[in-house]
């Protein structure tokens, strides 16, 4: 009998760091934001957005165990969530609010809320709601999961906030002097990169005892970006451009590839990606990144020569300190939020037009191949993130 305890024991010991890899995959539904034949924006009537919460313990086969009624905006870089390391948190942040005007139309305007969701509870729940500045978008969670920062994109600010226990506060607001979209922080948490979008640069920021700082440093990565990651060895910040505004436009835009361990960092290199660059992620294993290309796959008119079926899934290798594309997979239309699973063998990209998110597998030699394993999502995925990538 103490031989089976002992061996019992030993088993659930040895599941422990399992469980510890498990992570969630939240996905914001915006069902308020659709594009007309012309290409032009249709705003709808507010009321059936959810942000969904998966469970990666099978990367191949994402287990749906939740979801809440919670307002999510497409506009805006597919990174305006995420959930602390101990996966004990998820923070979603709503950029636009909807007003109805007094001709029965509707009219976004700039939201301020932040919602903080136990991810713990089953089902998922919401625990508090956090004003920050006005229409926060991006935001990134430091590898300690006790800091966060926010890119208020209306508010030309980034909100800073401390994270302890259930608690979520904001504890400072950074002054940017230009709209900013998205952030990334550094592994070693002394510094983060902020996406300033009409003025075509990142800015350098320095992180001491949870204070930010702008050092006043800025890179110039190409027109329009949207979206930053930083590669879990700290060595490459890579930026995605959109390069019409966060539209299409039969134009290959890039990826502004900056080294970090240079003093100053500085941009080396630009990696072509496709037609406007929406979503840009690293992998958890540091050899690739991946970008959603929206390839004229719904903001374009239908008969735009430029319009295409499908968006693209684009894996960008990293290897020897060299970075280039490696792997192009054709994905439902219009996607946003890029993914990778905890172990970085699997990648999931946000339909926003079809409604899906497509399952794809990272092959040894860096090929990225589709599982044909869609998920049917009950509206259009707006953003998407696993864990705080």
């Amino acid at each position: 009998m103490r031989r089976k305890l002992a061996l019992l024991a030993l088993s659930l010991v040895c599941l422990l760091p399992r469980l510890a890899l498990a992570q969630i995959m939240l996905v914001g539904i915006d069902t308020k934001l659709t594009f007309d034949d012309r290409g032009q924006r249709v705003y709808n009537a507010p009321g059936e957005d959810l942000v969904q919460f998966y469970d990666l313990g099978n990367p191949a086969h994402p287990e749906l165990i939740g979801a809440l009624p919670l307002t999510n905006s497409v506009v805006g870089p597919p990174s305006n969530l995420a959930v602390t390391p101990d996966q004990r948190l998820a923070l979603i942040a709503n950029s636009l609010d909807w007003q109805q005007q007094a001709n029965g139309t509707w009219k976004p305007v700039p939201d301020d809320r932040l919602f903080v969701v136990d991810v713990r509870a089953r089902p998922p729940r919401l625990v508090a709601t956090v004003k920050v500045g006005s229409q926060p978008s991006g935001l990134a969670i430091d590898r300690t999961g006790t800091m966060a920062i926010v890119a208020n994109r209306d508010g030309k600010s980034l909100s800073v906030l401390s994270i302890h226990g259930d608690a979520v506060a904001v504890t400072d607001t950074v002054p940017m002097g230009d709209t900013v979209t998205s952030v990334a922080i550094a592994p070693d948490g002394k510094s983060a990169l902020a996406v300033k979008t009409a003025k075509h640069s990142v800015a350098l920021l320095s992180i001491d005892n949870g204070r930010v700082t702008p050092t006043g440093y800025e890179m110039p990565v190409g027109l329009w970006p949207w979206q930053v990651t930083i590669t879990p060895d700290g060595r490459f910040g890579l930026v995605g451009d959109t390069g019409n505004q966060a539209t299409s436009s039969g134009n290959a835009s890039p990826v502004a590839v900056i080294d970090l361990s240079l003093q100053p960092p500085r941009v080396v290199d630009f990696v072509t990606a496709g037609d406007s660059i929406e979503g840009l992620v690293a992998s958890p294993r540091g050899n690739a990144a991946l970008a959603t290309i929206l390839n004229g796959s719904y903001d374009a008119a239908t008969d735009a020569w430029y319009r295409h079926k499908t968006g693209l899934a684009v894996l960008i290798g990293i290897e020897d300190g060299k970075v280039r594309r490696t792997s192009t997979v054709d994905v439902g239309a219009f996607p946003e939020g890029a993914a990778f699973s905890p172990d970085g063998r699997y990648a999931y990209t946000g339909n926003y037009a079809s409604n899906t998110l497509s399952v794809l597998r990272v092959e040894a030699d860096g090929k990225l191949v589709d599982t044909h394993a869609d998920i049917a999502l009950p509206g259009p995925p707006a953003s998407m993130r696993v864990g705080s990538q």
